[in-house]
């Protein structure tokens, strides 16, 4: 197949902190830790640090100068002081699911990992609020609370693994979030630690907090702001009954009017997702899911609540269906069946690693009238750039996840599905959306960040940051592009030869 190249390709740039360790440099920083952390919680040896050379996103990686494994709250904040004495760059990292390279280590910097803050504080069930550390993995939380007959609510498809510190570095979502939020709207207070090492808190687990709401400002921040400690977030009611209707649908473009018509409606599902012909062929073999191999795109719609409440929404969500143009309807009969189905949506990227060498998962999130336009903007570019691409995604919300089949080992293939992922990203902006949903930017979008913000919106990011870092050595050059970078890309204004926030450090 012939292969046209990007009409204009982007220049290349090299993510920050990525080149060979300083071993003078390292040794330094390596003593003056082990003043204040014991021998166990330093890694410095290749093979030791190695693990951690990246997160989700595999095509960039660095072995970081140091990894501290922190047990304790009063050795995170000890650990800051000296990084920021000595002018370290700090990445903080959870579990590494991250798909935007957010936890991309530095060469010259201290990988700190929250895997070892791991503790559930409390539950309090009268106020259904539970109290845990950043290291504790998203589902155990549902788990430890189901004796009381609640559960956490936001649910990424990696919640086996993925922490709860990751999930407010990155603002996180999951197939539930339509109905009861994102990260940023389950989260009552956040305990954590500032780049010089002060312990502060945000937000209150009371009705309302006092002040600005910097609770919001911290959630999503990637790290960049602050170093999470302890988080307190809101419990919810587990449903008496939950039940998943699977529609589908024989071309892609209807499967997204009729996302529109169920809003549209009124309804708010508990869950609604989508999953075009190829994601369903590639998944359907592996989680035996039960979907139809011949429509060109199915969607699971969930409703939950009591039985009469179940019965009512999800007849009226077949019939909104049916009028948008489904060609086929299936209600799980049973809690079995409602797991089968969704089992095959939260298991769309191991799948996608039994059909491919490499998969490239971005997001980018657009309206949802804009959904069947956009899938068929992506076959196009499937055609373009000779890889295949199947599509599984927060329908509710229009948080797309394209997976990008390649061969890492091919460069030229890398090559295209890095472009190809751009690509969809500028599309994802044109039509009005945004460059992710909840992957977050990391170092992945840095450069489709500079196509969408403007000069002002850019310049108030800056500002943010400095105001809670001013050495600037918390998770360098993620999330918010270098100025250097935007003034080539056109977007940011340049006054006398320098932009605002010039004296911003870059380590």
């Amino acid at each position: 197949m012939a292969v046209s190249a990007p009409a204009k390709a982007a220049p290349h740039h090299t993510p920050e902190g990525v080149g060979a360790i300083d071993p003078r440099r390292q040794l330094e920083v390596l003593q003056a830790l082990r003043a204040h952390l014991p021998e166990d919680c330093l890694l410095s040896d290749g093979e030791d640090t190695r693990p951690y050379e990246c997160d989700g996103l595999t095509m960039f990686r660095q072995q970081p100068m140091l990894v501290a494994l922190p047990r304790t709250e009063q050795q995170v904040a000890a650990l800051l002081r000296v990084c920021h004495r000595l002018r370290v760059p700090v990445v903080p990292r959870g579990a590494g699911t991250s798909l935007s390279g957010g936890a991309l280590p530095h060469s010259q910097g201290v990988l700190l990992s929250t895997a070892r803050l791991n503790r559930i504080v409390s539950i309090d069930p009268l106020a259904r609020v539970a109290v845990v550390q950043p290291g504790v993995r998203n589902l155990a939380i549902s788990e430890q609370a189901a004796q009381h007959g609640l559960f956490y609510a936001p649910d990424p498809s990696s919640q086996i693994a993925c922490t709860i510190g990751g999930n407010v570095a990155e603002n996180s979502g999951g197939v539930h979030c339509v109905k009861y939020g994102l990260t940023v709207h389950n989260v009552l207070r956040v305990r954590a630690v500032l780049s010089d090492g002060t312990i502060a808190v945000f937000g209150s687990e009371a009705l309302d907090s006092q002040g600005l709401d910097l609770l919001a400002l911290l959630i999503g921040s990637e790290g960049m702001l602050a170093v999470v400690t302890e988080v307190s977030v809101r419990l919810v009611p587990k449903p008496r009954l939950a039940r998943c209707l699977m529609a589908s649908f024989n071309d892609v473009g209807t499967a997204g009017q009729a996302v529109a018509a169920l809003i549209g409606a009124g309804i708010i599902p508990a869950g609604l997702e989508m999953m075009d012909k190829a994601a369903v062929a590639m998944v359907e073999p592996f989680a035996r899911a039960g979907y139809d191999l011949e429509a060109a795109a199915i969607l699971l719609c969930e409703s939950d609540g009591t039985p009469e409440e179940v019965a009512d929404e999800v007849q009226r969500m077949e019939q909104v269906l049916g009028a948008a143009g489904a060609t086929r309807l299936a209600v799980s009969r049973d809690e079995s069946e409602r797991l089968k189905f969704w089992a095959g949506r939260k298991n769309a990227f191991p799948a996608a690693g039994r059909v491919s060498p490499d998969y490239y998962c971005t997001d980018g999130t657009i309206p949802r009238k804009r959904l069947g336009e956009v899938l068929k903007a992506i076959e196009a570019m499937e055609a373009k750039y000779g890889l295949r691409c199947p599509n599984v995604f927060h329908a509710g919300d229009g948080n797309l996840h394209p997976l990008i089949l390649y061969d890492a080992s091919d460069a030229d293939s890398t090559v295209r599905a890095a472009a190809f992922g751009a690509e969809i990203l500028e599309l994802c902006v044109k039509v009005g959306g945004t460059v992710t949903g909840e992957h977050g930017v990391g170092v992945e979008k840095l450069d489709t960040m500079c196509g969408q913000f403007d000069s002002a919106t850019m310049q108030a990011f800056f500002g943010v940051r400095l105001a809670f870092d001013p050495a600037g050595i918390l998770n360098p050059g993620k999330a918010i592009p270098t100025l250097p970078r935007c003034a080539e890309y056109g977007r940011m204004h340049v006054h006398g030869g320098k932009t605002a926030f010039s004296d911003l450090p870059r380590l």
